[in-house]
């Protein structure tokens, strides 16, 4: 059987040969490099290797050369008559760097030129994708989160490292991924072009999907979403070059198999997860859309085993009939509301938040009514408004949405399949943001 992954990772590999420019800086995981090459040239694809001095001391250049197949240079003053980090960044059609370490990184964002790496950085048009790997402590250091946030603003392609046993004793995040993992990744910047849309450098995280709260260890109370219209707002903005992040909830089993593999996934179960994975996850994005359904109660208290019938209400005596049991609820946290009043961001730049307002319509109003009422109660930057119930909104179905602004005015309408809908978001995003950016 094929898994989902392996599908996703054969997509991402464009179909002709390219060529490809690995990058490799001082990281004790810099013995992967060499699979990373091997992989590459296997699939076609040519390759030339640059290590920086600090990378030659854990792997050596003949080891490179070897798996290359062609010479090996780190230095800029190896042959200047060759201007060689100019030659290389014009020949490559993608530059990988794997490993990544905290090094590359600072003087990669710092614009830095001191070896033949860092002087190709700058001088190829071509995508970059890097794959950090240090230690948990400086991967989570401000210092190198705002080099990691100021390159993503270039356009560069950061693969988020993995967590795990790191050197020493260390365990966290700061591993980096396998190979395979690694030149999906890198491919499918080429595969779908997404380096060059209008959402390049920016970050979107989208919440998809139904919360559930736990009663028990079975049961739950839930809810019908099916997570398409979330994981479509993931895929519109990753094939406009955004990077995405995507907090799923409970999603329907294809969802996540038909998603961009750029995606970087995070599941969740509850809505108090789902609030701590949104917020870290924004904490340097340009925009969140919580197009999830979230719970508005969970229960008080969760048993920590399966209730039996008998013992769901025992101030019922046996003779007295059964009363049904009564489950005390408390209120779950506002997520959209707080992600306005407390935005997320590790620095004074604003995040763009959009909402999503499923109504039936009642007694009191209609649909838009609701949302409306909402959208000033929210006070989110952008509200999609639709209409949900048996045959629409949830599930394989065609979707319509009115978007509000915060103070209520209708600013657009999108109707048809969930992708269709998602693009019309998305590009309204993408409008929001080039203004934003304008007038900063």
């Amino acid at each position: 059987m094929t898994s989902s992954s392996d599908n996703r990772a054969r997509r991402a590999h464009p179909t002709r040969a390219r060529r490809v420019v690995v990058g490799v800086s001082g990281s004790i995981a810099a013995y992967k490099a060499p699979s990373v090459i091997r992989s590459l040239r296997a699939a076609g694809h040519e390759v030339r290797t640059v290590p920086t001095p600090a990378a030659l001391r854990f792997i050596g250049a003949p080891a490179l050369a070897a798996v290359t197949g062609a010479p090996v240079q780190s230095g800029v003053f190896e042959d200047p008559a060759a201007v060689a980090h100019v030659e290389t960044g014009e020949w490559a059609e993608l530059v990988l760097v794997a490993p990544a370490s905290a090094d590359l990184l600072a003087r990669a964002a710092a614009g830095r030129a001191d070896d033949l790496l860092t002087a190709t950085l700058l001088t190829t048009t071509a995508p970059v994708v890097m794959a950090p790997a240090m230690h948990t402590q400086m991967w989570n250091h401000p210092a190198t989160r705002e080099n990691v946030a100021t390159l993503r603003r270039r356009g560069v392609t950061i693969i988020d490292p993995d967590s795990g046993p790191l050197t020493g004793t260390g365990y966290g995040a700061g591993r980096l991924p396998e190979p395979e993992q690694i030149i999906a990744r890198a491919l499918s910047v080429l595969a779908d072009g997404s380096s060059n849309g209008d959402l390049a450098g920016r970050h979107i995280v989208v919440s998809a999907g139904g919360t559930r709260e736990p009663l028990d260890p079975v049961r739950y109370l839930g809810n019908r979403s099916s997570g398409r219209q979330g994981g479509a707002v993931a895929a519109a903005a990753a094939a406009r070059g955004a990077r995405v992040t995507l907090v799923s909830a409970h999603v329907e089993s294809n969802v996540l198999d038909e998603l961009p593999p750029q995606v970087q996934v995070v599941a969740v179960s509850t809505a108090l997860q789902l609030r701590d994975a949104v917020r870290a996850a924004a904490a340097d994005a340009d925009a969140v859309v919580m197009a999830a359904a979230v719970a508005d109660y969970r229960p008080a208290d969760v048993a920590g085993f399966k209730l039996k019938k008998r013992l769901l209400d025992t101030s019922v005596r046996p003779d007295e009939g059964a009363a049904g049991p009564t489950i005390t609820l408390v209120e779950n946290p506002d997520i959209l509301a707080e992600l306005v009043t407390d935005p997320p961001r590790r620095d004074d730049r604003t995040v763009l938040v959009v909402g999503f307002a499923a109504e039936t319509g009642d007694a009191h109003g209609d649909v838009l009514a609701h949302g409306v009422v909402k959208a000033r109660r929210k006070g989110a930057d952008l509200l999609a408004v639709n209409a949900v119930g048996a045959d629409r909104g949830f599930g394989d179905v065609p979707n319509a949405v009115v978007v509000l602004d915060a103070s209520g005015q209708e600013v657009a309408r999108a109707q048809g399949t969930k992708r269709e809908v998602a693009d019309a978001l998305v590009a309204l995003i993408s409008d929001r943001l080039r203004s934003s950016m304008d007038r900063q």
